[in-house]
């Protein structure tokens, strides 16, 4: 699993394309717009470069022009709203350097800009266009003016990730140069910005797409059991070890390992990890026995390992090794320009899933949308400190809020909303607490941020988790109903009440004989295995076989 001399000078040799400069003659980025939102939701994250204000010249905003369009694509066309006015809004330089000056003239199109009416002019410095200046025009269609380069155009598979900014471009290109080497790679980016999609997509451009690809959360592996979990365990090696386990490392054999929240490795499997990377060799806890692995490893972490490293807490050669080649994961904030995709990716996948994807669509010009432009210009002005994650828990809450309405209901309520879905700061999310701490005892008081300790009314209702996010919880957790209600942060009783009133989850208490015990052959006896394979509790699991008096 080392690195080649080969593959370090492909990847040394590696360049990454540099751009700057704001209205400069020659410079790759330009001013431009991009919609987040319109009544026609199929014109969301069209967008124009406005390559006339480089040359001095002003440009038009109005229902004619400009012609928008989608990332590499020909056809382009207007806004065509019939609310906004055919008298345009020019765009065009300022006073000072780099700054751009929007003038309302004799238009009678409404504009709000970051939120404040402009009702003459208004002048936009460098740095407000480089951060993204939200437009809302006559309360009907969200644009976001920002920097984007003209020349740009798709060529890069989209790998699953949604989104045509910079960023996400840059991204893409970095999975594509990466994907096919047989080298580690380190994902680095904040919380809910999507490294786990990012390992997915890496494994599958790669050689690898055909072989297993298994995802570890290190910082849900109690301490004592992450070496028998990596990479497996004799018979008896350890309390509670009635059966020889396989391990991570070894059921991922000739495929892809994903640990998340690898700085979280406990200081014993350490060593042994660097060993696996370092030699493709494993040693099974309590056996004599090394094996030989072919893995590729992808890591994941928040955590600033380079401080972990200085304080003792993490090798330093581990590091270097996972660092085969990194990867930096963007924050939403440095992808404001695909706020209104992703918006609309998430309420599609919610709305799909109540038989209600028609509420998007607006059939009439003068039908009012089911979601209010405002409402998207207050998301797209949000910083967003839960990133794509917390988009994502907006868009459920938004189409919970919105069911059974015409439309989404007004007022202060997206704040509150808002508020609401941003994840209480703590070391470790609740699930990985409940797995890393011991139990409270008087002299060991429940933490604040501990599943035992919130208070009812911040559990969240049943109807707001989706059937996708619910299988999908319940597998990274290994189908354990406990952690999946703590990270779902929903009541486990709840969670029991959903499962069993709902036709699309498996019972354990309706599998056969016959298939138990073909799964029980297929996974030589290892009821983890059985659990992920027949997707059932594992208590459910035991309980069944216990009724068909099955070892």
């Amino acid at each position: 699993m080392s690195n080649s001399p080969t593959v370090e000078r492909q990847l040394e040799a590696e360049t990454r394309p540099q751009s700057a400069g704001l209205l400069a003659t020659g410079s790759q980025l330009v001013p431009g717009l991009t919609v987040l939102w319109h009544p026609d939701v199929a014109r969301v994250g069209e967008r124009v470069a406005l390559t006339a204000l480089a040359s001095g010249r002003a440009e038009g905003l109005s229902r004619r022009e400009p012609a928008f369009a989608q990332p590499g694509e020909a056809v382009a066309r207007p806004l065509a709203d019939p609310y906004l006015s055919r008298s345009p809004i020019r765009l065009e330089r300022g006073a000072a350097p780099g700054s751009l000056r929007l003038v309302c003239g004799e238009t009678r199109t409404p504009l709000i800009l970051d939120g404040v009416p402009v009702p003459e002019a208004r002048e936009l410095a460098t740095a407000e266009i480089e951060r993204g200046a939200v437009l809302l025009l006559a309360g009907r269609v969200v644009l976001l003016l920002h920097l984007l380069d003209p020349l740009s155009a798709r060529r890069e598979p989209a790998f699953g990730l949604v989104g045509e900014s910079a960023a996400i471009v840059q991204l893409r290109r970095e999975i594509e140069r990466v994907a096919a080497l047989p080298v580690p790679v380190l994902l680095r980016g904040a919380t809910g910005t999507g490294k786990e999609l990012v390992a997915r997509a890496l494994h599958a451009a790669g050689p690898r797409r055909a072989a297993p690809y298994l995802t570890v959360n290190m910082g849900a592996i109690p301490p004592s059991l992450a070496a028998a979990e990596l990479f497996g365990a004799a018979r008896g090696a350890y309390t509670g070890a009635e059966r020889k386990r396989e391990g991570w490392f070894r059921q991922a054999d000739g495929g892809t390992l994903f640990l998340d929240e690898v700085g979280e490795t406990p200081a014993e499997a350490q060593a042994l990890l660097l060993r696996a990377l370092e030699s493709g060799e494993i040693q099974p806890v309590g056996s004599d026995e090394v094996r030989r692995v072919d893995v590729r490893v992808i890591a994941a972490t928040d955590a600033e390992l380079e401080a972990a490293v200085a304080a003792g807490r993490f090798r330093a050669p581990l590091l270097h090794r996972l660092a085969g080649y990194e990867i930096q994961v963007p924050p939403l904030a440095r992808r404001k320009d695909d706020v209104g995709r992703l918006l609309l990716h998430f309420l599609r996948q919610e709305l799909s899933a109540l038989g209600q994807e028609e509420r998007l669509a607006v059939h009439r010009p003068d039908e009012r949308p089911w979601l209010p432009a405002a409402a998207v210009a207050r998301l797209a002005a949000y910083d967003w400190p839960g990133n794509v994650r917390q988009l994502k828990n907006v868009a459920r809450r938004i189409v919970v809020a919105g069911r059974d309405a015409p439309e989404v209901p007004k007022g202060d309520w997206l704040d509150r909303l808002l508020a609401a879905s941003v994840e209480p700061p703590s070391r470790l999310p609740p699930d990985r607490e409940a797995a890393a701490s011991p139990p409270a005892t008087p002299s060991s008081p429940v933490s604040a941020a501990s599943p035992a300790r919130v208070p009812r009314r911040a559990y969240r209702s049943t109807e707001e988790v989706s059937d996708a996010e619910l299988l999908a919880t319940l597998r990274a957790h290994r189908f354990r109903l406990q952690p999946t209600a703590a990270a779902l942060g929903i009541a486990r009783t709840s969670l029991y009440d959903r499962i069993e009133n709902s036709p699309l989850f498996r019972k354990a208490a309706a599998l056969s004989r016959q298939e138990i015990e073909r799964w029980f052959e297929q996974c030589g006896g290892d009821l983890d295995r059985m659990v992920e394979a027949l997707e059932v509790s594992k208590r459910g699991l035991q309980r069944r076989m216990k009724q068909l008096g099955l070892p």
